[in-house]
């Protein structure tokens, strides 16, 4: 007699409407995943994906959500913590309310899901989740401290949970990509004004980071770094992905002294 076949591996990608989480939706699709995407708005076709309303923002609305995927699926295997939105300012100019809103989308957001999710994935007999950091949660970039606030934030409780979860058999996996081409930087939140005294430093790298980002890449291999985790067995804590020049700077901070490294992402930003 034939051994029936194993069930479908069942992933949540939360920010799936957009970017890189409809990206690695519609790879992992492809690849044979059932594949639950999760926004805000649920009437965004996601090709091979199933929608869900979620608010990561707000407990309620994860918990709904993690509820019709379980009567749907039945089990959940994987999670990719992909929701988030960037923003750009001096610290200076940012008040206390943005920055709040910046923590509870890209932090409390991911939190508030992998604290929905685990239940489940015990139950399943283990797991991936995937915690969508950034370059930006390796290096604190100028006029990004925010963001890279809230992903330096994300870093620090991935590593932690990653321990936590181990005996589970739930494997918790940063990846950090830099520059790459999607409707981050449209939908980007701006915190600056003329009146600044930083504004003449904000124009500067503005300029330049818009001249990188034409030139980056569509976020394809992300996707595909992606499906090559949730292959894995022992998958690593992080992976750094993006542009030649962008993971020499992160290795860089690591053996160069501070002052020649600062040095150095000054020159790489253009300021």
């Amino acid at each position: 007699m034939t051994e029936p076949p194993p069930p479908q591996r069942v992933v949540l990608i939360t920010g799936a409407t957009s970017g890189i989480g409809k990206v690695c939706a519609e790879h992992l699709a492809g690849s044979g995943w059932r594949v639950f995407g999760a926004g805000r708005r649920a009437n965004v076709p996601v090709h091979g994906a199933e929608m869900l309303v979620m608010d990561v923002d707000d407990d309620a609305s994860v918990r709904a959500g993690v509820e019709t995927l379980l009567k749907r699926a039945g089990r959940l295997d994987a999670v990719v913590n992909n929701a988030g939105f960037s923003t750009r300012g001096a610290a200076e100019d940012f008040s206390i309310e943005n920055a709040k809103a910046q923590f509870e989308t890209n932090f409390f957001g991911a939190m508030r899901v992998c604290q929905a999710v685990l239940p489940a994935m015990r139950a399943s007999g283990g797991g991936h989740i995937v915690n969508m950091s950034s370059l930006a949660g390796l290096v604190g970039l100028p006029f990004a401290g925010l963001y890279s606030a809230s992903k330096f934030a994300l870093e620090g409780f991935s590593e932690s949970l990653r321990h936590e979860t181990r005996p589970f058999n739930i494997r918790v996996v940063l990846v950090e990509p830099g520059d790459f081409r999607t409707e981050i930087g449209a939908k980007r939140r701006f915190y600056a004004s003329q009146d600044s005294v930083y504004w003449s430093a904000f124009e500067k790298l503005m300029q330049r980071r818009g001249r990188d980002a034409a030139a980056s890449p569509t976020p394809e291999p992300i996707a595909r770094l992606v499906e090559k985790i949730l292959n894995s067995d022992r998958p690593k804590t992080r992976y750094a992905i993006g542009m030649r020049h962008q993971l020499l700077l992160i290795r860089a901070k690591r053996f160069l002294p501070q002052a020649v490294f600062e040095w150095a992402l000054i020159r790489a930003v253009g300021l």
